[in-house]
């Protein structure tokens, strides 16, 4: 694939519009999760979250045809978690966000993962470091994104971050997604929340609209730094960001920009220069806590 000019690429973030805060994997006493849609509701919005995806394992969920919200409460987007072996034996953990119809566990994984997809999901492979998949298993089946970075998993047993599946995925597919999710089953097991999330671009703050800046990866994904403003031309990307101590233009294999202080010294702006060659690239902010952040990759096919 020829690589695009600069002056071909289309910025994925737009000026404009609001940002929304995010989790696109939680679980609810309906799989294997410890609160009900109401407690988790409740936290969330406490901590300031605008939407939450109701992802419990192998039930798909009818949130917008039960209490569609448009009261100003917590957002809720239909979405459902499926698991298994797909018909080479490879084993996985997906999640699809949008609403479906006649997936069961008595189907199978591979049958529900067809459905999800011909029904519109949008497949995130969840946790593959945590799960063991390889890199092979993770660009098998063409997901249009995958958990870079997952909050139980990190604290189970360290296995949360998932960049190099990314980079793998990115390789061949350059427009290939990357959320930061809680997995949230806040349980006495798994008492973890809040420590790894998503924050939309979208018109206005409505599920469809929402739904949409996912689609389109208009969001950026964090365990603490904030992205205030993105903008691109095509060559040049500027961000205004929360103090950080370093800032990265990630590219593909071994190349990348960066600024940054081992003294301690903070910035809340960046500006990067993009190679016309890189296939890719995306922002990575660091605070001095060690907390980061990630873009989407920056552009988009312009046709």
């Amino acid at each position: 694939m020829d690589n695009p000019t600069a002056e071909a690429r289309v910025s994925r973030y737009q000026g404009g519009l609001s940002w929304y805060k995010g989790n696109t994997h939680i679980h609810s006493t309906m799989s294997d999760g410890g609160w009900t849609f109401t407690q988790l509701a409740d936290a969330y919005r406490g901590a300031g979250y605008d939407f939450l995806a109701r992802t419990d394992h192998w039930v798909a969920s009818q949130a917008q045809r039960e209490a569609p919200a448009s009261d100003g409460s917590l957002l809720w987007l239909d979405g459902v978690e499926l698991d298994g072996f797909d018909d080479v034996g490879s084993y996985y953990h997906v999640v699809c966000l949008g609403a479906f119809d006649g997936i069961t566990r008595e189907m199978g994984f591979p049958a529900a993962l067809a459905t999800a997809r011909e029904q519109g999901g949008l497949l995130v492979l969840a946790h593959p470091f945590w799960t063991g998949n390889s890199f092979e298993e993770a660009t098998r089946w063409g997901f249009h994104a995958v958990e870079l970075y997952n909050h139980v998993c990190q604290w189970l047993n360290g296995k949360g971050d998932a960049r190099p599946y990314w980079h793998a995925m990115l390789a061949d597919a350059p427009d290939t997604l990357g959320f930061a999710t809680d997995d949230a089953h806040t349980s006495a097991s798994h008492p973890g929340w809040n420590g790894g999330w998503v924050m939309v671009q979208a018109v206005n703050r409505t599920p469809a609209a929402i739904l949409a800046g996912l689609r389109a990866g208009r969001f950026y994904s964090s365990t603490c730094p904030e992205f205030r403003t993105i903008s691109c031309d095509g060559r040049i990307v500027s961000a205004t960001t929360s103090p950080v101590q370093f800032a990265r233009l990630v590219g593909p294999k071994s190349v990348g920009r960066r600024i940054g202080s081992f003294e301690g010294a903070l910035t809340d702006t960046l500006t990067f220069e993009v190679p016309a060659e890189w296939p890719y690239a995306y922002l990575e902010i660091e605070d001095n806590c060690g907390k980061r952040a990630w873009t989407n990759t920056l552009f988009v096919d312009g046709q």
